[in-house]
């Protein structure tokens, strides 16, 4: 989507007005104009030429946002977009206000002082009725002049017959001030011929003060506008003000020697080396390659807990170095690190237009018209009637004034940019308005297992100690021979013995048995670890039938069952597994009772998908799902309801894409986040509760904001047209319709701002729907299968490497590694070759048999 600034915008009619001629383009696809930011997003094969012209034509200005040719993309880009942002309004609003107050409170002396509160008026103007009326003339006049843009502004939309609200205001306040001065010269005549009755009536017929007050109230409410207006877009500039200015690199001279050289951030290219002391910002996305620390990356995810980084970590630009001296490469600079992503998503979404805009949209194209027509039919009809000439033009003028298209126009976009604001300040980034609203009217969420459900990393889950066989000793003998080897499961007992605080004794003639397990000497005594059929073999004695069922249990229930023996007698089991993260179930829960089904997608069996989902307490589970079988079920479940997928891998992509709103978590893959709706940069279901809890409230605000602007002008016309005269006796004066004109637009931005009050993680009031036992589905596919003999695979996280390579193979659906019988099962929907198969296979350090 190609960005772009336009200027001369005043009310939602323009917007709708630019719209409209940027649409009818050749080669346009989407057009989407944001009052709120004076922006545009156009996508299609127009040319920037003919999009400018058609900005132009149509009475406005348009220019590619960030056109430069500076050989600092990201730099110019960004301070383009800070240019675009920062509060220009607000300054000459200020000023226009100040000037026309100081000579409308002298005009409002001379007009009503001295009739209403008997105030004293100099000598000269004493009688004088004429003195009087002129001087109400002259400083009106200079009123409307200091407030001419209302006038240049309206009378060139109407030129091009498109009206706006600067329209109004000026019919308005030019129909007070000519017909005043019409009045004044038949005052004038009246005087000559000395009819003091005809010159007091006539007095009476002057609306100066009107058309000077219509403009002053106006832009008081224009001034309150803009400065709410500038508080929407405050999320957006602190992330820019983020943004790090310089970077201390590491220089070689002629000589070979190294030296810090402190340089602007646009002179940083991927895979230079630099250094962040403690208190620092990191400049740019990179590798620590020296050091360690703790980093402070609330900036990007809202999480103020320090993360601790050592050698190989990723460090994220903008986010604060907290106390080592840490040495890194740069991996993405400019426009391609994290922050400039998020700053991009979140001006992105403030591009685009949310689906319940678009009734506000369609008003807002002929709101204007009708209420001219309106103001029109009121004058004259009040005319018929039999009433003054004065009375009937205030009717209309009243019409002009209180009439407010911009109530209408901002209703969305306000709440849209605070609610996108607050979510990106907490981690969560809404790539477009849609999806801010749609993901709040969720029935059902889809969770994918691993990564979103379970950590994705191995942990001890279990320890079983053989008869006689103290957990100390398990665990240090594992200890011992596991710290030797660089398998996954390996580093999770290890982890789990340096929790533990022990000492691994000195092992030799360690041997890793290719599809078996591990073996070593300690004290002339042969210790062995790997599969129960190994192990067992390992043994002299029979092992214990309680030791080898809870292996089954463990295998049934998603664990990895590893067995130990020394001597040839069993030491006991230990089973590792993908734990269910910390927070899971707790975030689930407070889906259920925010009245939503949870569903966990999962390739595993039956037995081990229904351990998993009771535990983490989901509603339904579909076992043995294919990577591509996902998109199938989203398919099959958005029947029932709308569907929010939440994932992170490459397989995931496609039901991201499916669902009516795809999220990414823990940041995901490329793939994921491309596919995705949402991106959350924690890996924390809560999140997904706290985007869903957000949505609510932004479309709740919406539909708040577009109540009373509809409300408003419902009331409103009615009142300024004089139909409630006869009945209650209520008469507006147009400057009590500016006054209420004014403040409408003013309400509309303050509430959307309230948003920023909205408590993202409290828990909302129980909407849980009828609870039943969890239902398990088993998802079958058309695909045809062949087996295949692999040498190498020992344990789960050796077939989770060969199932990642075969699956990554065109027309391969689902790949079923079997490290106790050495097999794969591959299941494909397209023709797979074993010339395929062993390559795929022996990239991975595994033999392929045949």
């Amino acid at each position: 989507m190609e960005q772009y600034n336009v200027t001369g915008m005043s009310c939602a009619a323009c917007s709708a007005r630019v719209e409209k001629a940027v649409s009818k383009l050749e080669g346009v696809t989407s057009c989407s104009v944001s009052l709120l930011t004076n922006s545009m997003g156009v996508e299609g094969s127009a040319s920037k030429e003919a999009i400018i012209a058609a900005v132009e034509e149509a009475g406005y200005g348009a220019c590619v946002k960030g056109n430069t040719k500076s050989k600092d993309t990201n730099a110019s880009s960004m301070a383009s977009m800070e240019d675009s942002l920062k509060d220009k309004e607000t300054p000459v609003l200020k000023k226009r206000l100040i000037y026309s107050i100081g000579f409308l409170i002298v005009l409002m002396y001379f007009s009503m002082g001295h009739t209403m509160f008997n105030l004293p008026l100099p000598t000269f103007f004493k009688g004088n009725y004429v003195a009087i009326g002129l001087l109400q003339l002259m400083l009106s006049a200079i009123i409307m002049v200091i407030n001419q843009k209302f006038f240049i502004s309206g009378f060139k939309s109407l030129f091009h017959l498109a009206p706006n609200m600067d329209t109004l205001v000026a019919l308005g306040s030019a129909s007070s001030f000519l017909y005043s001065s019409y009045a004044l010269f038949l005052m004038t005549a009246s005087v000559i011929n000395s009819d003091t009755a005809k010159t007091m009536s006539l007095m009476h017929e002057l609306y100066f003060e009107s058309a000077a007050m219509i403009l002053t109230l106006i832009t008081v409410g224009k001034m309150l506008e803009s400065i709410s207006k500038g508080r929407t877009t405050d999320a957006l500039k602190s992330l820019m003000k983020l943004a790090p200015k310089t970077a201390v690199l590491i220089k070689k001279d002629s000589n070979g020697k190294e030296s810090e050289q402190k340089l602007p951030i646009e002179d940083v290219n991927k895979d230079d080396i630099f250094v962040v002391r403690p208190g620092e910002n990191i400049p740019v996305d990179g590798i620590v390659i020296e050091g360690s620390t703790a980093i402070n990356e609330a900036s990007l995810t809202g999480e103020s807990i320090p993360v601790d980084k050592v050698k190989g970590d990723s460090v994220s630009a903008a986010t604060i170095n907290m106390s080592g001296f840490i040495k890194c490469k740069a991996t993405r600079v400019g426009e391609d690190t994290t922050l400039s992503k998020i700053i991009q998503m979140v001006s992105d979404a403030a591009a685009t237009k949310a689906p319940i805009a678009k009734i506000a949209d369609k008003v807002s194209g002929i709101f204007v018209p009708v209420v001219i027509s309106i103001a029109i039919v009121t004058t004259v009809i009040w005319l018929l009637l039999g009433e003054s000439f004065g009375f009937a033009l205030a009717r209309g003028i009243s019409v002009l004034v209180i009439s407010c298209p911009c109530a209408l126009g901002l209703a969305t976009p306000v709440a849209i940019m605070v609610g996108n604001g607050k979510a990106a300040r907490n981690g969560i980034l809404f790539k477009n308005a849609s999806s801010l609203e749609i993901a709040g009217k969720s029935e059902i969420v889809a969770l994918d297992k691993t990564g979103t459900i379970t950590k994705g990393e191995p942990k001890v889950v279990d320890i079983i100690c053989a008869e006689g066989i103290a957990e100390k000793e398990l665990l240090t003998a594992a200890y011992s021979l596991e710290v030797k080897s660089e398998h996954p499961l390996a580093k999770a007992i290890v982890e789990k013995a340096k929790e533990e605080g022990l000492e691994a004794f000195e092992v030799k003639d360690f041997i890793s048995l290719s599809g078996n397990g591990l073996s070593a000497i300690y004290d002339n005594k042969k210790i062995v670890a790997g599969s129960v059929n190994f192990v067992k073999g390992q043994c002299d004695e029979n092992v214990a039938e309680d030791i080898l069922s809870k292996a089954v249990v463990a295998s049934e229930s998603g664990k990895t069952p590893l067995l130990f023996a020394a001597d040839k007698k069993l030491l006991g089991m230990i089973a590792v597994a993908d734990t269910i993260k910390d927070d899971s179930a707790e975030a689930i829960n407070e889906l259920k009772n925010m009245g939503i089904r949870v569903v966990m997608l999962t390739g595993d069996n039956e037995k081990t998908a229904s351990a998993i989902g009771k535990s983490a307490g989901v509603d339904e589970v579909y076992a043995g799902v294919l990577p591509d079988g996902k998109e199938k079920v989203i398919r099959t479940l958005k029947e029932q309801g709308k569907v929010c997928m939440v994932g992170d891998g490459i397989n995931d992509a496609p039901a991201l894409t499916r669902a009516d709103v795809g999220v990414a978590i823990g940041a995901g893959t490329d793939v994921a986040i491309d596919a995705a709706d949402i991106v959350l940069m924690k890996s924390s279901l809560k999140d997904v509760v706290s985007a869903i809890k957000l949505s609510r409230a932004t479309l709740m605000n919406i539909k708040e904001n577009l109540f009373w602007a509809f409300f408003y002008n419902i009331i409103g016309i009615p009142l300024a047209c004089g139909v409630y005269i006869h009945l209650f006796g209520w008469k507006l004066n147009p400057m009590f319709g500016a006054a209420a004109m004014s403040m409408s637009s003013f309400c509309v931005v303050t509430n959307a701002l309230r948003l920023n009050l909205f408590n993202m993680h409290k828990a909302l009031k129980s909407r849980k729907i009828n609870s039943k036992a969890m239902e398990v589905h088993k998802v079958m596919a058309d695909v045809t299968e062949k087996t295949v003999k692999v040498e190498g695979m020992m344990c789960g996280h050796c077939e989770a490497r060969v199932k990642k390579a075969v699956e990554a193979i065109n027309g391969v659906v689902e790949a079923i590694a079997n490290h106790e019988t050495g097999t794969v099962t591959v299941k494909a929907s397209a023709p797979v070759s074993d010339e395929d198969l062993k390559k795929a296979i022996e990239a991975q350090d595994y033999k392929f048999i045949g």
